[in-house]
C-alpha cells in the first residue's frame, strides 16, 4: 500500500464535523472561523483563528485569491423529475454535466422558461454526459442566473441562497463550484492584513465540479479547468520571489493556476489558458510557498495536493488534530494553513 492511500484512509469525519451552515450565521462574521496551522518544516501544529492571519505572516508576503465568481449552475427539468448539474463549460452552449434521473432516461430535457437540454453522448470520464442548450435565446449566463440554483450536497440542509456561495471580491462568473477557501475572508481583514504589510493578489480559475455524486470523485488528469493571471499579478509575484518573501496561495485552484503558469514557454499576460495540471508529493512546486485551504474529505484528490508541500505524515497527523478540536469541513466550515 502506498503512503498516498495511508493519507486517504487514514480518517474518516463524524457526521457533526460537516458544516451546513455559513460562518457568519454562527459567528459574528465570515473571518471568526477556526484556522489550523501546519508547520511544513517541522509538522508542528498549532489552533489559531484565520482573524489571527496578520500576525502570523510577515510584511511583504504575498496572498493571492482566486476572484472567479460561483454561477447557479444546478437546474431542474420543467416536471422537476431531473437534476442536472453543470461540470464544464466546453463552448457557451455545449456543457459537460452530471444528471440524476429518477424515472425513465430522457436524451431531450425540456427546461424551465421554454429552454431544452440534449444529451449529445459521453464526457470526458464517466459519469459525465455532453449537454447541448437548446430554445434558450438569451446568454445561458443570464438564464442560469434566473432558473439555477448553487450545486449543493447532502451535508447542506437549508437551500442558502446564491450570495452565500461567493467570495467578497468575487467578480468573474464562471466556477460551477465555489472557490471556497478564500470565503471566510472579509473587507475587515483584507485591510488589516493590508496594514501589516501583506499584499494582495488575484486571479481567476473557474473551478469545475467535485464531485460525481454515489461516492464516485472526478479523476485531476480528466479536469481541465480555465484560468488566467492579469499581467499585475504576475508582476508582484516576481518581486515577492526577489525579496524572499513568501506567495501564498489561497486555495487550491490558485495553485493550481500558479503552478500551471511555471510551466508555460512563454508568461501568460492576462490571457485565458486552460490547465489540466495534477498535482502532487512528486510535483515539485516552482512558485507556491504556502497555502490556505479547508480540510478536505478522504477520497479527494486535494489531498495528494497537500502533500506537495509537507511530509504525508505530518498531514496525517493534523488531520487527527482536526478531528480532535473539532474543526469542521467543506465550503462553510474550517481552514488550514500549512507554510
Amino acid at each position: 500500500m502506498s503512503t498516498v492511500n495511508n493519507l486517504h484512509q487514514s480518517f474518516q469525519i463524524p457526521t457533526n464535523l460537516h458544516a451546513n451552515t455559513p460562518a457568519e450565521y454562527r459567528e459574528d462574521s465570515r473571518s471568526q472561523v477556526n484556522m489550523m496551522v501546519l508547520n511544513k518544516q517541522t509538522g508542528e501544529v498549532t489552533d489559531h483563528h484565520l482573524s489571527n492571519l496578520p500576525q502570523l505572516l510577515s510584511p511583504g508576503d504575498l496572498l493571492v485569491f482566486n476572484k472567479s465568481r460561483t454561477i447557479p449552475a444546478l437546474l431542474k427539468s420543467e416536471d422537476q423529475k431531473i437534476e442536472i448539474r453543470l461540470a464544464r463549460k466546453i463552448t457557451d452552449l455545449e456543457w459537460e454535466a452530471l444528471i440524476f434521473q429518477n424515472d425513465e432516461k430522457r436524451d431531450c430535457i425540456l427546461l424551465e422558461g421554454g429552454g431544452q437540454l440534449n444529451i449529445m453522448g459521453p464526457g470526458s470520464e464517466s459519469p459525465l454526459v455532453v449537454v447541448e442548450f437548446q430554445q434558450i435565446f438569451e446568454p445561458i449566463l443570464s438564464y442560469l442566473y434566473k432558473y439555477g440554483a448553487p450545486i449543493r450536497y447532502e451535508y447542506i440542509h437549508e437551500p442558502w441562497p446564491m450570495q452565500d456561495y461567493q467570495t467578497i471580491f468575487a467578480s468573474v462568473p464562471g466556477s460551477v463550484e465555489m472557490p471556497s477557501a478564500g470565503r471566510a475572508f472579509s473587507w475587515k481583514l483584507i485591510q488589516q492584513l493590508k496594514k501589516s504589510g501583506i499584499q494582495i493578489a488575484f486571479l481567476e480559475l473557474h473551478a469545475g465540479i467535485s464531485y460525481y455524486g454515489g461516492n464516485k470523485w472526478p479523476n485531476p488528469k480528466n479536469h481541465p479547468e480555465t484560468y488566467s493571471i492579469p499581467v499585475e499579478t504576475i508582476e508582484l509575484i516576481k518581486k515577492t520571489k526577489h525579496h524572499g518573501r513568501k506567495i501564498i496561495a489561497v486555495g487550491t485552484t490558485v495553485v493550481r493556476a500558479l503552478e500551471s503558469l511555471t510551466l508555460e514557454n512563454n508568461p501568460l499576460n492576462g490571457e485565458t489558458a486552460t490547465t489540466d495540471l495534477y498535482i502532487n508529493k512528486q510535483h515539485p512546486l516552482q512558485m507556491v510557498d504556502g497555502l490556505i485551504t479547508g480540510l478536505h474529505e478522504p477520497d479527494t484528490s486535494h489531498l495528494d495536493l497537500l502533500c506537495a508541500f509537507t511530509e504525508e505524515a505530518y498531514i496525517i497527523v493534523a488531520y487527527q488534530h482536526a478531528l480532535e478540536q473539532q474543526y469542521l469541513w467543506h465550503e462553510f466550515g474550517d481552514l488550514n494553513l500549512i507554510f
